[in-house]
Parts: structure tokens; C-alpha cells; sequence
């Protein structure tokens, strides 16, 4: 089973002024990961307010996996992936690759997504953007890749290209 922290950015839904729709469709599709939702909050597109959630997630509740949502695109306001840059030890680009390709199938917009992914201990973080059906699509491009990298990141010995 792993433990799964879920963090929504947005400034409307920090102050209960809309309501989180991307949320509850992570909580859905990660259900048969295993997955164990440890954590769920909903915080403002304010860096320093996402860097420490990000980091209670991972160093305090010793989360496996944090998917953020929203706050990816160009606006001002956008800052999650600066956020997270700033709390990961390392990059793992492969995720947010296939996300953005597998999005340009269906809309040029996705050249505008500067979601990231990375590494913080032996926590992924992987920010996902904020429209639910966005969300839906991306998430399920990266899902199967899921449990293997977690599985790596939790120490699993076994080789890679082994069947």
C-alpha cells in the first residue's frame, strides 16, 4: 500500500469560493495502486504555502507519492512547478514527457504545461494541471508507471528488465 498525499492549488478553493473537482478524481483513480490518501489539502497558488506543504508531505507524513494539481500553466499566479523545483533532489523528466506528449494528441495547449516531476528523499512528487478532465487524461497516461517507480523508490532490489 502506498501512502498518497493529494494537494490542490488554487486560490478560489483555498477560500471555499469553488469547489476542488480534480481532487476527488485523483482520489479515484489511484485507488486500485494500492493506495492509502494520507494527506488531502487544498492551498493558495502562493510558493512558499505549496514548498511547505510539499515538504510536510514528504519529510513529516512521510508520503511515497504527492500529486499536486493546478497551478502549472503561465499565468502569474502559476507557480507549482517553481515550488517544487525548489523542494526536489532530483528530476525524473520521463513523467511529465509522456504526460505533455499524450496531451498534444488532443490540444496544442499542452506546450504551455510546465509540470515537473521529481524526487524529495524517497518521495515522488508529480504535478498534474488543475482541469478535471486534464487531470483525468493525464494521470492515466503516467498510472501504469506508478507502482514500479514507487516500488524502486522504496527500495525494491530486483531488476528493472526482469519479467
Amino acid at each position: 500500500m502506498f501512502k498518497v498525499a493529494i494537494l490542490t492549488i488554487s486560490d478560489r478553493g483555498s477560500k471555499g469560493e469553488r469547489e476542488d473537482s480534480s481532487g476527488p478524481i485523483i482520489k479515484e483513480m489511484i485507488r486500485d495502486l494500492p493506495a492509502e490518501i494520507i494527506h488531502y489539502e487544498i492551498i493558495p497558488d502562493e510558493k512558499e504555502r505549496i514548498v511547505e506543504a510539499l515538504r510536510k508531505s514528504s519529510d513529516q507524513l512521510k508520503a511515497d507519492l504527492i500529486l499536486t494539481t493546478g497551478g502549472t500553466g503561465l499565468s502569474l499566479r502559476d507557480v507549482t512547478p517553481d515550488a517544487t523545483l525548489k523542494v526536489i533532489d532530483k528530476e525524473v523528466p520521463g513523467f511529465s514527457e509522456a504526460m505533455r506528449a499524450e496531451s498534444l494528441k488532443k490540444t496544442p495547449h499542452a506546450m504551455i504545461s510546465r509540470a515537473v516531476t521529481g524526487i524529495r528523499g524517497s518521495t515522488l512528487i508529480i504535478n498534474l494541471p488543475g482541469s478535471p478532465k486534464s487531470v483525468r487524461e493525464n494521470l492515466s497516461v503516467i498510472l501504469a508507471a506508478l507502482p514500479h517507480a514507487l516500488s524502486k523508490l522504496k527500495g525494491d532490489p530486483s531488476e528493472c528488465g526482469q519479467e
